[in-house]
């Protein structure tokens, strides 16, 4: 049959009319992968903020990065500005970082404070978001400064990880996350410490990167010269795990440290594994975007925050056993670490940019699935799931 050489046409009308995506939803040896405008379209793109990031716990790093009562951090996450701080009673809270007068933004950056004090009218609020001062109010009638604090945003930990939730009816983040705490115990990630933040800018739609960071298919071409050395998709397996939650999860069986190349010296064993943990790496992705990586000794977290259709911030964390921070020669083997860390993510920003500038094509089509992607096909349907009509 000759090949449709005709230009694509603009998504459709009804974008989230079901028959549109009926390939999507067969079984993964007969599927098609998403139309190119799931990935293109700012209007497919604007229905995922609303029914997934809007409704669903969002990961925003670990409460180690604000260790002390003041310690906050600002971010923009799904179009929502917030505020994250650790209160004097130890706990650490998330708010709406928008002021109660007028709006503007009360906090930029990270760092420690007493209390947040507005730049544009000087309204203040304490760590626990309570309006500690409002100049000029005492003759607006019938203004209480008890009901005019920083809206809380939802925020939980598990094992040191934090999640917010910007949906008040939203199940918790333990029913959320369902056996991946027990699944994930013998990592004992409370004990663990984030090392190192690095964040990237990439030009590419948020699917587009959690797709490939949930597949072992490009192993051997993009990191042809890195992990496939040493955990080759043939060799490793990489089998996808039962699960009970929202997540999905694999188990690559090698030797030596997934976070690590070849030859290069690190850390024992974590002593908290299981015959079963120690034998490979564990990598589950929370639905729709936290991605994990949890090897023999240490682990690293993947941080997606969405820009938009075709923008994306990535947050890549480093996490090693507090009890190895206080080696003298950590620094030259965590350096280890970081160097692995660093080439694989950037092959991975090339490949995933590449992918989308190819999207872009007027004659891009929706592909067909190896046997390989498993788990892209889950992710597609689970956020299908979410976006279409009913």
């Amino acid at each position: 049959m000759p090949h449709d050489l005709s230009p694509s046409l603009a998504p459709p009308d009804d974008l989230f009319a079901p028959r549109h995506y009926e390939g999507v939803r067969r079984p993964l040896l007969d599927a098609e992968t998403l139309p190119p405008w799931c990935y293109t379209s700012e209007a497919f793109y604007r229905r995922e903020v609303e029914r997934i990031f809007r409704k669903i716990w969002n990961f925003i790093g670990r409460s180690d990065r604000v260790p002390e009562p003041g310690d906050f951090f600002t971010l923009e996450f799904a179009g929502v500005p917030l505020v994250v701080v650790r209160g004097h009673d130890g706990q650490v809270r998330a708010f709406s970082n928008s002021c109660r007068h007028r709006g503007s933004i009360v906090a930029e950056g990270e760092g420690n404070c007493r209390a947040f004090k507005c730049p544009y009218h000087s309204w203040a609020y304490g760590l626990d978001g309570a309006l500690l001062g409002a100049p000029d109010m005492d003759a607006t009638r019938g203004f209480d400064p008890r009901t005019h604090g920083l809206l809380p945003v939802r925020l939980e930990t598990w094992g040191g990880f934090m999640f917010v939730n910007f949906d008040p009816a939203a199940e918790s983040l333990a029913g959320y996350l369902g056996d991946l705490p027990r699944t994930l115990a013998p990592y004992a990630f409370d004990d663990m410490v984030c090392t190192r933040r690095v964040t990237y800018e990439v030009g590419c739609n948020w699917k587009t990167f959690v797709e490939n960071a949930k597949e072992a298919y490009h192993i051997g071409t993009v990191h042809r010269n890195t992990i496939h050395k040493y955990a080759s998709a043939r060799s490793s397996g990489y089998w996808v795990q039962e699960t009970q939650g929202q997540y999905v999860s694999t188990f690559a069986k090698h030797e030596g440290s997934m976070a690590l190349l070849q030859g290069d010296a690190g850390f024992p064993k974590l002593a908290s594994l299981t015959p079963e943990t120690a034998a490979g790496t564990t990598a589950p992705l929370v639905y729709p975007s936290t991605y994990l990586g949890c090897t023999i000794d240490s682990a690293w977290y993947l941080e997606v925050h969405p820009l938009g259709a075709q923008r994306m911030r990535l947050i890549h964390g480093a996490m090693f056993p507090r009890a190895v921070l206080d080696r003298p020669d950590f620094q030259a083997l965590a350096a280890n670490y970081y160097k692995r860390w660093d080439i694989t993510i950037e092959e991975d920003n090339v490949a995933c940019d590449l992918q989308q500038r190819g999207l872009n094509s007027p004659f891009a089509r929706a592909g067909r699935f190896s046997h390989r992607e498993p788990l892209v096909h889950a992710i597609d349907n689970w956020i299908l799931d979410r976006v279409l009509d009913a």
